[in-house]
């Protein structure tokens, strides 16, 4: 997986997208103008193969939104989980709502994918995580992802659960070092109540963290065959697609070069390599691997395509979108404030 500078594709980036080891492209919001200017970014890339290569953005609500400017503004899932903690229906159906909202407006620009939900636990530790957990009761994020993701699934988009086996209980940021999590096996069965759930209701696919878990494994989950060969894909019995976290990131560094990082996260299990704002270290791992790609890894991705897409104004005028729209309006909204002494 890799990124594109501009707005627009230029020579360089159309010889590396047909590269066959390339797989699906990341856009930021650098690359991100206007819902029209997108539209036709996506249009192009998706017509420099057959099949198309898939185009993927981190789009999750809150802090991490790509696309604002005529995008629907969506809430923190913190803010979700504590609508589910006043009345839990209400939380089940906001957070299916907001799911397809956010799906149905990327859909309606051609994006296959977003990296959502988070199913960390919120243990108010990680500033990375923060407010994009949606509770510290595991059963409530399974429950709440799991809607989320129903509402991804109705909008034509497939879900990505993110970051296993958890990174909520780490205070370091794993974008400038290597969080450690000293508990044993035993312990981290509350972060992996998520993905059995969800696992269990045909998730599609899962982001492995750089998280290093030394009592399990020495190397970071992103980059190790315990994890994700025998843990996720043996214990947990989980088929789907393994993106590793952006190998450009330092958690991923003290492994060594990037093309040991590569190297590993293949050998672990990963079928998504993502190599983030460094053109070089693209260039490197793709001379390094050789010919990575396997029959069973295209299968897999296959899943990822997005579906049943509809034009932006459709969507706008539909229904759904108004009722919706309102919702999340409604839901967050503060509260009127009464200056009457005379009232409770």
């Amino acid at each position: 997986m890799v990124d594109i500078a501009g707005l627009e594709l230029d020579a360089g980036d159309r010889e590396l997208l047909v590269d066959p080891r390339v797989g699906s492209v990341i856009l930021f919001t650098r690359n991100y103008a206007d819902p029209q200017q997108l539209e036709r970014l996506v249009a192009d890339i998706h017509s420099l193969r057959d099949p198309p290569l898939i185009v993927t953005v981190d789009h999750e609500g809150g802090r991490v939104q790509r696309f604002r400017r005529a995008f629907s503004a969506l809430p923190a899932a913190r803010l979700i989980g504590h609508q589910y903690d006043m009345d839990e229906q209400t939380g089940l159906e906001l957070a299916r709502n907001c799911a397809w909202l956010l799906a149905a407006e990327l859909r309606a620009v051609g994006v296959d994918l977003s990296f959502a939900p988070v199913v960390d636990l919120d243990y108010a530790v990680s500033e990375v995580i923060g407010d994009r957990a949606f509770h510290r009761d595991p059963e409530a994020v399974a429950a709440l992802a799991g809607a989320w993701i129903a509402g991804m699934r109705e909008a034509g988009m497939a879900a990505v659960a993110k970051h296993f086996p958890g990174h909520g209980a780490v205070v370091a940021d794993s974008h400038f070092a290597l969080p450690v999590d000293r508990r044993p096996l035993i312990d981290l069965d509350a972060e992996l109540t998520p993905y059995r759930r969800l696992i269990a209701k045909g998730l599609t696919a899962i982001m492995a963290a750089h998280v290093s878990f030394p009592a399990v494994d020495a190397l970071p989950a992103s980059l190790s065959a315990r994890w994700i060969t025998d843990i996720l894909r043996g214990e947990l019995q989980f088929h789907g697609v393994v993106f590793a976290d952006d190998l450009n990131m330092a958690g991923a560094a003290a492994a060594g070069s990037i093309l040991e990082r590569a190297r590993l996260a293949l050998a672990a299990g990963c079928d998504v390599l993502p190599i983030c704002n460094n053109r070089a270290a693209v260039a490197e791992v793709l001379a390094g691997l050789g010919d990575a790609v396997e029959p069973a890894r295209q299968v897999r991705l296959m899943r990822l395509h997005g579906k049943r897409p509809i034009g932006r104004a459709d969507l706008l005028a539909s229904v759904r979108w108004c009722e919706v729209s309102e919702q999340l309006k409604r839901s967050f909204e503060p509260p009127a404030l009464s200056l009457d002494a005379g009232r409770a």
